[in-house]
């Protein structure tokens, strides 16, 4: 299985998605490197930004998911490393 190193940012504008979106990323939590997240209360929102290694359509369907959830904004940035595992 191929794997690709990745990056997720992800900005929360309504707070009643929190729940969910974390219950996504504990789901998918095998393939996280590493996750911070700022809370931004000038602006209430928050940025979260989660370090990948996983293949890349597991990436895009972590994606896709999130991006469907009210109130959230996801784009993903793909390294150009790649491994056999």
């Amino acid at each position: 299985m191929e794997t690709r190193v990745a990056v997720m940012s992800i900005i929360v504008e309504d707070g009643a998605t929190v729940e969910r979106l974390n219950a996504m990323l504990h789901e998918y939590g095998e393939y996280i490197i590493g996750r911070m997240g700022i809370p931004y209360r000038k602006r209430g929102v928050s940025i979260i930004s989660v370090a990948l290694d996983a293949p890349q359509n597991t990436i895009a369907a972590l994606a896709g998911k999130i991006g469907g959830l009210k109130g959230v904004s996801v784009k993903t940035a793909y390294s150009s490393v790649i491994s056999k595992e």
